[in-house]
């Protein structure tokens, strides 16, 4: 079981991996609403033991400012359990921290979930050794990988 596990985070995390844009931004693909994965990502968030510190709906943000954007969440969480012993190896990652996922509609109607990737924000404080950080990748492509799946 446990070798089942490790051979799933890892084809979870390169099959993640391939989808990458902007340098460190892992992005995946979801089938459902942009409201719709936001609100399972934050269930599943929640259920996992993170603390969500808050949802902002960009949208609305700029239809206040009478303009229009498409659909566009950023959802911010984290646990301190990971998140102090990475900023242990270094902490100036607390700039980085908590943990962001942003779910957007694209020009073409597709929902993408993108997250920043840990060892890319390892790599950027100069701490890629930090023990974590592979853990971190895992649970993170993990829990947007099912928030993405129906």
């Amino acid at each position: 079981m446990k070798l089942h596990k490790c051979v799933l985070a890892i084809v979870l995390i390169a099959a993640v991996a391939t989808a990458e844009a902007a340098e460190g931004l892992v992005q995946v693909k979801s089938d459902a609403s942009v409201k719709a994965t936001a609100d399972k990502l934050e269930e599943l968030a929640r259920q996992r033991g993170l603390t969500v510190f808050a949802r902002i709906d960009h949208a609305a943000g700029a239809a206040k400012v009478d303009r229009t954007l498409r659909p566009t969440e950023l959802l911010i969480f984290g646990n301190p359990k990971a998140g102090t012993p990475f900023m242990l190896c270094s902490q100036t990652v607390a700039i980085d921290l908590p943990l962001k996922a942003l779910v957007w509609q694209d020009e073409s109607g597709r929902v993408w979930v993108g997250y920043n990737d840990p060892a890319y924000i390892a790599a950027r404080h100069e701490v890629t050794q930090c023990p974590v950080v592979a853990n971190m990748r895992k649970a993170l492509a993990s829990l947007i990988e099912a928030s993405v799946t129906r």
